[in-house]
């Protein structure tokens, strides 16, 4: 199950961070942000091949006893982050790579409202309608996953 669902902006400070269990957010928190060196160092291993081959899904990033941390980046280095818990043992890797790829394609619609001022976080009050569209396709992945 999905337990965490981050979008960081390319200069690293986070845009949306949504987690499950919300006693154990501070938790969830410094999992998203202490996977960015990771992703960082993904993209800078994959270099000019990342351009090329146009694969954005970095894949596992690291695992803990309890989770497993997954990234994705998108051309313009925005960074999507999930932390899935590792007991679910039924999902697989293309499974997780969909999920991102619906994130991506959400972001896109919030990136695409005239309202909306790259940077801001989702969680402003532009454009009510969008953001709850934003979140409930969040909630819809943290559920499916279960």
């Amino acid at each position: 199950m999905a337990v965490c669902v981050a979008v960081i902006a390319k200069e690293n400070y986070p845009l949306y961070i949504r987690s499950s269990p919300t006693e154990n957010e501070l938790k969830f928190h410094y999992m998203v942000h202490t996977s960015l060196d990771v992703v960082d160092e993904k993209i800078s291993a994959m270099g000019k091949a990342l351009v090329d081959q146009r694969e954005l899904y970095l894949g596992l990033l690291y695992p803990t006893e309890d989770h497993k941390v997954y990234g994705y980046v998108t051309n313009s280095k925005v960074k999507f982050v999930m932390v899935v818990d590792s007991s679910n043992t039924a999902l697989r890797d293309n499974e997780i790579r969909s999920m991102f790829r619906k994130l991506h394609s959400s972001y896109t619609d919030v990136m695409c409202n005239p309202f909306y001022n790259p940077g801001d976080r989702i969680q402003s009050r532009w454009a009510v309608s969008l953001r709850r569209a934003f979140d409930s396709m969040v909630t819809s992945m943290m559920v499916q996953v279960c």
